[in-house]
């Protein structure tokens, strides 16, 4: 597939040129497509850079995202998967920063790039400066600021209200824990969890008539939607960096006869597939599961087919089970079964639904390894991205898991969602 400027969206996202191998040379962000990518051939005979990129290049695929910023963190996710030749900046940096809560005796708050020391990891953040206010908001608020000095009466900061205080003989550790404890509870936005440490440290204070440690305590309890609204506004969280999935997706240009074949070899299918469905499980902090299911149709989305689902029967993740409830109730009609099922995930959930498949094939495709488990190879095979049934089943899966996320985020949004409840509202796609 080899685009022009001309053919691209004037949208958010990340453009991929590729070699005639399938080949990645390099990958890099727009906040308009069709402009950015029209600049390197305007920059063709000026640039030997530009030049010896556009030279390899015989296909550009692009992922339209949402904004900018997402763009920016799909970006540095696919360099450093697919380590493109021309990219520099990103290739052998950490892009990303995270605040770090450590597992010593009395953790610390810190900014680190990598996930190499042990505790508790909240980003990522973008931007060196987004993520400097979130710390000193934190060690602020809640006095958790630790200095290397030793001062009898403690330093300035301490007098300030900034610093913990840990050098002072009155320095109580098991306040401190708590005021960490507390800084995670607002960072992972659970008001409820907060509110009820909150309540219990002020009773405990004043039941030990400690008034000055509940009356601090208590200046928590009526800024906490101060607390909590500055967090929400300046903090980025890691899950939702990893579910920046695709709005839209690359075209898919090949002979789906031949890939179909190629699939059918590949994996013993007992037919070339014409019909092929996708599961996905999608949940928020472990709970409020609901499911996906997408067709694709000679290759093509065929969406009177897709199906979402809230699941039923369970109110804490458990992939297995959630798989082997919407797989049941897709398919409660047998006719409707296509010629292959495929499932977002590894060995496991594909054991979760294969006994309620009968005699129609299914297949699962592990994330990030992109190996797929089935009858022809129990303990996996790995797919090639680069050929045309691998972009196909990644489509799947990416097509699949996107489908999934909207509608979880579609439901969070407003406040539907209720374990165990499904809206009667009457649509095509809500199961």
């Amino acid at each position: 597939m080899i685009l022009t400027a001309t053919l691209l969206p004037t949208l958010p996202g990340v453009y991929l040129f590729k070699n005639n191998r399938g080949t990645t040379l390099y990958i890099g962000k727009a906040k308009i497509l069709k402009k950015r990518i029209a600049s390197y051939f305007q920059k063709q005979k000026t640039d030997w850079k530009v030049n010896a990129l556009l030279s390899e290049t015989t296909e550009i695929d692009y992922i339209i995202t949402q904004s900018e910023t997402e763009a920016l963190l799909l970006e540095a996710d696919l360099v450093k998967k697919y380590q493109p030749k021309f990219n520099v900046l990103l290739k052998s940096g950490q892009p990303f920063l995270y605040l770090l809560v450590t597992e010593d005796p009395l953790p610390a708050l810190k900014l680190v790039r990598t996930k190499t020391a042990k505790g508790r990891y909240f980003g990522p953040f973008i931007h060196k400066q987004q993520a400097r206010s979130v710390l000193d908001y934190l060690l602020t608020t809640f006095q958790l600021y630790r200095c290397n000095k030793t001062i009898a009466n403690g330093c300035l900061e301490y007098h300030l209200g900034k610093c913990a205080g840990t050098c002072l003989v009155t320095f109580d550790p098991t306040d401190y824990l708590s005021r960490v404890e507390l800084a995670v509870d607002a960072l992972e936005q659970k008001r409820t969890v907060f509110i009820k440490r909150l309540t219990k440290e002020i009773k405990k204070h004043t039941n030990n008539l400690a008034f000055e440690k509940a009356r601090t305590l208590h200046n928590y309890m009526t800024s906490i939607d101060t607390i909590f609204k500055t967090l929400e506004t300046k903090f980025t969280p890691e899950k939702y960096a990893h579910e920046i999935i695709f709005k839209a997706l690359p075209a898919l240009s090949f002979d789906y006869q031949k890939v179909a074949h190629e699939l059918q070899d590949i994996f013993q299918l007992p037919r070339p597939p014409q019909t092929i469905d996708c599961f996905d499980i999608s949940h928020f902090q472990s709970n409020s599961i609901v499911g996906s299911c997408i067709r694709f149709t000679e290759g093509i989305p065929d969406k009177n087919a897709f199906r979402r689902f809230k699941i039923k029967t369970l109110t804490i993740q458990n992939d297995y089970a959630a798989l082997n409830e919407i797989v049941k109730r897709r398919y409660k009609n047998p006719d409707e079964k296509p010629d292959l099922v495929l499932i977002d995930g590894g060995k496991g959930q594909r054991s979760a639904v294969v006994p309620l498949l009968e005699n129609t094939p299914c297949l699962s495709l592990a994330k990030r390894e992109e190996i797929i488990f089935c009858d022809a190879y129990p303990e996996g095979f790995p797919i090639d991205v680069a050929t045309d049934h691998g972009k196909l089943l990644i489509c799947l899966r990416n097509y699949a898991h996107h489908f999934a996320i909207h509608y979880h985020r579609t439901l969070r949004s407003k406040g539907t969602y209720e374990h165990g409840k499904v809206n009667n509202r009457k649509s095509g796609t809500d199961k």
